[in-house]
């Protein structure tokens, strides 16, 4: 969705960095959960980190070989991370409890709207069964970038975890 590449270019390899340069200068930070040693998401840690952000790691087993680049960006100093509240913390990031109103034709973008009631919405359509992004979409009315920040919003506070096949589940009742 972000790219500097016309729209139709195929997902090329080499490509792929100078995309997650744009990704990781409109970031806060970067998390880095698996890596390889010579892995693409090495790379966009060292853009993350020359751009002046922070960076993540979430550690493996030693005996992992897509654990070994996390274990170097932690030598390297990047922030140890074994829950989403490491991260909240360490970016100072405050998320609003979830409030019920009712309201589930909320504006992702009015500025009137709470974050606590727009999450409310985003979770009265996600239910309690896994749904898609494009299903989730569909019930909020909503485009999918605002869609998809609320959803890590939620997955980061604990409330909904992201599954295999683009899958999104509520893992907490509000």
């Amino acid at each position: 969705m972000v790219s500097e590449f016309p729209l139709g270019t195929p997902p090329l390899a080499n490509n792929f960095p100078l995309r997650n340069r744009i990704i990781a200068a409109l970031t806060r930070g970067t998390l880095v959960v698996e890596a390889a040693p010579q892995s693409g998401s090495l790379i966009t840690a060292r853009l993350a980190s020359e751009a002046g952000r922070e960076v993540f790691a979430v550690p493996g087993s030693i005996h992992s070989p897509q654990s070994r680049g996390c274990h170097m960006l932690l030598k390297q100093g990047a922030k140890l991370v074994e829950t989403a509240q490491d991260v909240i913390d360490e970016l100072r990031l405050s998320i609003a409890p979830t409030m019920v109103d009712g309201d589930s034709t909320i504006d992702p973008a009015d500025p009137k709207a709470s974050i606590s009631t727009r999450t409310d919405t985003v979770l009265r359509a996600l239910g309690h069964d896994p749904a898609t992004l494009d299903a989730l979409m569909a019930r909020c009315g909503w485009p999918a970038p605002e869609l998809s920040a609320r959803l890590m919003e939620l997955e980061m506070s604990g409330q909904v975890a992201r599954l295999p096949g683009g899958l999104y589940q509520r893992i907490q009742s509000t």
